[in-house]
């Protein structure tokens, strides 16, 4: 069921003239959902659309409830870069997977399958997004930058983040399909979570596929070090557990490239997004061993220096 969603929203965001009220739309009076959006411009006069979507717990939070709230980032700079593209580039598949996902919940919880917990979805749409020059192939840039992205995406309620970007620009994942990070949390390179990887072996039917990050990787975007991209970009935002959920390619793919969006691809991501989403707010998925974080911070002390632009800055 995933793959309708995910072909159902590719289609609904392929188009010059997308915008945030008309995904909006889509989740208008629609049981046990809030969605809005934002139109946000950057310092060029070009704009994004920010959307935030909650789905409502039984037991959620935003009633007064107790179950854990999940977070789903569809990380991406641009769904289009027209005039320069014509079509969907390949950078928008971390939007369109994490609408999909969104609408996948909403609609289960219409039919009565509701989660414990509250599961908040953010991304933005902008269908004219620029084209940044990148090794080994060029990304997609976006109107906005990085730190205005986090204010909008990375949300309070949020207890746990899986951050959903295409990562196909690169030599480091030769996969095709999806491969997820270790936990990033407050400037810590976490292990891999078990849970995880279960749930990713059970929504693939195959080994788990990981892949690895550096120090650079969780440092804010404007520092002027390499990175690998922005997938990783919410964990410094937040104190909270993040995790990357890659769509990826054997090959290097450019992120403005067109017709390099493989559905089944997108759809995993979903599935696996929503697997997670419905143990985690239910107690039974944990993205990282707490008592082995407090022994870490008892042995070498605070790594919140990464989360800033480093000096006396911060970010």
């Amino acid at each position: 069921m995933s793959l309708k969603y995910t072909m159902e929203m590719m289609e609904l965001l392929d188009e010059a003239y997308i915008n945030g009220q008309k995904v909006v739309n889509i989740f208008k009076g629609l049981p046990h959902c809030e969605s809005s959006f934002e139109t946000v411009v950057g310092a060029t006069g070009a704009s994004t659309d920010f959307i935030k979507i909650l789905i409502k717990g039984t037991n959620g939070k935003s009633d007064g409830g107790s179950a854990p709230t999940m977070g789903i980032v569809g990380r991406l700079g641009g769904l289009g870069a027209r005039p320069s593209r014509i079509g969907s580039v390949s950078d928008g598949d971390g939007a369109i997977a994490a609408i999909a996902a969104a609408f996948k919940l909403v609609n289960m919880a219409s039919n009565g399958d509701r989660l414990p917990g509250d599961v908040y979805v953010t991304t933005h749409i902008c269908p004219d997004a620029p084209i940044e020059p990148h090794e080994p192939v060029d990304f997609m840039g976006s109107p906005v930058d990085m730190m205005e992205m986090n204010r909008h995406e990375v949300l309070e309620e949020m207890e746990a983040i899986l951050s959903i970007d295409t990562t196909k620009g690169n030599k480091i994942v030769n996969h095709l399909g999806i491969a997820i990070s270790p936990t990033v949390k407050e400037g810590y390179i976490l292990r891999f979570s078990d849970d995880l990887l279960r749930i990713m072996e059970m929504t693939t039917g195959d080994f788990p596929v990981t892949f690895g990050v550096t120090m650079q990787d969780i440092t804010p975007y404007g520092n002027g070090l390499y990175h690998l991209n922005s997938i990783l970009q919410p964990s410094v935002a937040t104190d909270v557990p993040v995790v990357g959920v890659a769509i990826t390619a054997k090959s290097a793919v450019p992120g403005c490239g067109t017709g390099a969006s493989r559905e089944v691809d997108i759809a995993e991501a979903v599935r696996f997004a929503i697997e997670v989403a419905k143990e985690y707010t239910r107690g039974k998925c944990e993205f990282y061993n707490k008592d082995e974080f407090v022994k870490l911070k008892e042995l070498y002390g605070s790594m919140k220096k990464l989360q800033t632009l480093g000096g006396s800055r911060t970010s």
